[in-house]
């Protein structure tokens, strides 16, 4: 349920939630839009993502990567560091695709937007977490640390919320009458 009239500017990390009229604390979830809200809502439980980007060569390449942070406004953020060849390959074309599965929930989503490489102190220690200072010992002074913010433009989802057992009988019967099953639905999120 989106709350009306926030009553203070609210922003993550800003130290305040934002009230609604009544004095209510608003929550993450209640700033953001439905497109938002939706899409987050199936990323939240999901952190490892594998990230494409165009190589040099023109190939693509794809790696692991792990979503940070505990809300969504429109942006996913990533560390890395600036030296990594993704770098190079993002300041030549920002363009990304992010796959997100969870296999155990039949959810699968594919995100596609713009990379930009930022060096924002605040940010990293808004997000730094024991994950990223295994990846980066030196933690938050590593001269490399930066992150990569993802500007979501769109992004598709399968997902199948049946129980298993009627999966694998609609499996069973498209078999047995040569129709392939429903499995689930799809969508399409433009933010």
């Amino acid at each position: 349920m989106t709350s009306v009239g926030a009553s203070r500017a609210w922003s993550p990390g800003s130290g305040h939630p934002a009230t609604d009229t009544r004095g209510h604390a608003v929550s993450d979830k209640d700033q953001m839009s439905p497109a938002q809200r939706e899409l987050w809502d199936k990323l939240e439980g999901v952190r490892p993502a594998m990230m494409t980007t165009v190589g040099e060569d023109g190939l693509l390449r794809s790696r692991p990567m792990w979503t940070q942070g505990d809300t969504f406004d429109g942006s996913l953020w990533f560390f890395t560091a600036d030296d990594a060849p993704k770098a190079e390959e993002l300041a030549r074309n920002p363009q990304i695709g992010l796959s997100y599965a969870a296999p155990d929930k039949d959810l699968f989503v594919s995100v596609s937007g713009r990379a930009e490489l930022i060096h924002d102190e605040a940010k990293i220690e808004e997000l730094w977490n024991a994950f990223a200072e295994a990846w980066f010992p030196d933690g938050t002074a590593d001269p490399h640390l930066a992150l990569l913010r993802v500007d979501v433009d769109h992004a598709q989802y399968w997902e199948d919320k049946k129980p298993k057992v009627l999966q694998l009988a609609e499996i069973a019967i498209g078999i047995l009458r040569d129709v392939p099953p429903k499995s689930g639905e799809q969508g399409r999120i433009d933010l």
